[in-house]
């Protein structure tokens, strides 16, 4: 039977792979794709305390969870996608200036 533990481990390892990714990276999709891995490891937080938290019956018997973590888990993948569509944007910009997409050019950017 899978527990809550399994799924707050999960989230552990793809919030340390996300940070990881994050730390290592200098292409900025790289970095994208490690704040998407941060914000899906919420997402099974969320979701995994909306499955095992309960406000006293099961939902399968009319019960209701005690956190509603859909509703936050779905706000989170609303706001992942605007986050991208923005970050894209950003980058294609920034290589038509460029001619790249390392973060390390970035530098020039600032006066």
């Amino acid at each position: 039977m899978i527990g809550l533990g399994h799924f707050l481990t999960l989230s552990a390892i793809l919030f340390g792979c996300g940070v990881a990714t994050i730390l290592t990276k200098r292409n900025a999709i790289g970095i994208l794709m490690g704040v998407e891995l941060i914000l899906n490891a919420a997402n099974v937080n969320l979701v995994a305390f909306n499955r095992f938290s309960w406000a006293g019956e099961a939902v399968a018997q009319g019960g209701a969870p005690a956190v509603d973590g859909l509703m936050f888990a779905m706000f989170i993948i609303v706001l992942a996608a605007a986050e991208a569509a923005i970050a894209l944007a950003i980058f294609l910009n920034f290589y038509n200036h460029f001619s790249t997409i390392d973060i390390e050019r970035a530098r020039m950017l600032s006066g």
